[in-house]
């Protein structure tokens, strides 16, 4: 009985002390070590290293894990089909968590990198899920032919099976491409304003596989297909620059002193773009007469406003304060005067 039980203990003890071992020397590391790393981590500056660390830091545990079973699994004495299932089965995991690593870095500095481009890239849902499925794909391949499973019958199989589901599913892949085309073409961005020929605007929130989101300004959503916006006419208010131009109409009576006017509305203008949030504070708004009116000398004034929508606070501004400053000067908005003249015809 003591012969049995020093043999067991010659044949598994090593291993199960090696695979204790790497369980204590990766609880050691998650415990010190990684705690300085990551408060390195944090002081930098550059904000890849955070991407790139906070990636492997799950999954430090498991490789130390790995490691120590690979390293007492030479020890241990098992049946030879046994032995070698296991050591796969050790593979096939360390495989899918370096793919997962992978994938959930080349993610992280996607966005890291899009951000830092100015909305020049944009990171959307469709391009996040095309990275973790190409990565995962390869993974998986890796997987097969570590189990010995030939992959070039597999490849052919999906390309058969591709074009079948190429067929039933064009529509989708119709909106897919699509949606690669409008990002690649940065026709739209996430972020943008647009209005599309049909009539509907807002703020496209996102780009997924099938549709593109649009905030409108009541808070309402809308989903349009991707190869619908693909083909559309679309006015983009923030292709180059955000700011545009805001006009406002005026008329004024025909005995006004126009000189007084120019002088009295570019004063309220300018007050208002230094006043008002969405204007800009340096921007001087210029003052032009264009028309003689059937009732009224008629002038524009034109602002610049930060982003589309900051008009309306704008306008409303210059009006109330332009309507009361005219009454203080004596400055006179007509109403529509139309002279009508009669003639009776007598036989």
């Amino acid at each position: 009985m003591d012969k049995q039980i020093i043999e067991i203990l010659k044949s598994w003890g090593p291993p199960v002390i090696t695979l204790i071992i790497g369980l204590l020397a990766g609880w050691l590391f998650k415990r010190f070590v990684n705690l300085r790393i990551t408060k390195i981590v944090s002081k930098t500056s550059w904000r890849y290293d955070d991407v790139i660390y906070k990636a492997i830091e799950p999954q430090i545990m498991l490789w130390f894990f790995l490691l120590s079973f690979y390293l007492a699994s030479g020890g241990m004495k098992i049946a030879s089909p046994y032995s070698e299932y296991i050591s796969k089965l050790a593979l096939i995991i360390l495989v899918l968590s370096v793919t997962m690593v992978i994938s959930n870095v080349l993610v992280g500095l996607l966005k890291l990198w899009s951000e830092s481009q100015d909305r020049g890239f944009p990171s959307t849902t469709i391009f996040t899920n095309l990275v973790r499925i190409v990565v995962i794909v390869i993974g998986i391949l890796i997987v097969l032919d570590t189990i010995n499973i030939t992959v070039t019958p597999v490849l052919t199989a999906l390309g058969v099976g591709g074009l079948a589901v190429s067929l039933a599913l064009k529509d989708t892949l119709s909106d897919f491409f699509s949606g690669l085309q409008i990002l690649l073409s940065q026709k739209v961005k996430p972020g943008d304003f647009v209005e599309l020929d049909s009539g509907e605007r807002g703020y496209v929130t996102n780009i997924t596989w099938r549709n593109t989101s649009l905030l409108e300004r009541t808070n309402n959503v809308i989903s349009i297909p991707n190869s619908r916006l693909s083909s559309a006419i679309v006015k983009n208010y923030d292709a180059k620059d955000s700011s545009f131009s805001v006009r406002v109409t005026v008329g004024v009576a025909y005995d006004s002193d126009l000189d007084h006017v120019q002088r009295v509305t570019s004063e309220v203008a300018r007050g208002v773009m230094k006043d008002v949030e969405g204007g800009d504070p340096d921007f001087d708004p210029p003052v032009r007469f264009f028309e003689f009116g059937p009732s009224s000398i008629n002038l524009k004034v034109y602002f610049r406003a930060k982003r589309y929508g900051d008009q309306h606070p704008i306008i409303h501004e210059f009006i109330t304060r332009l309507h009361k400053r005219y009454e203080e000067e004596g400055i006179e908005i007509p109403f529509p005067i139309r002279t009508l003249i009669h003639k009776n015809t007598i036989q």
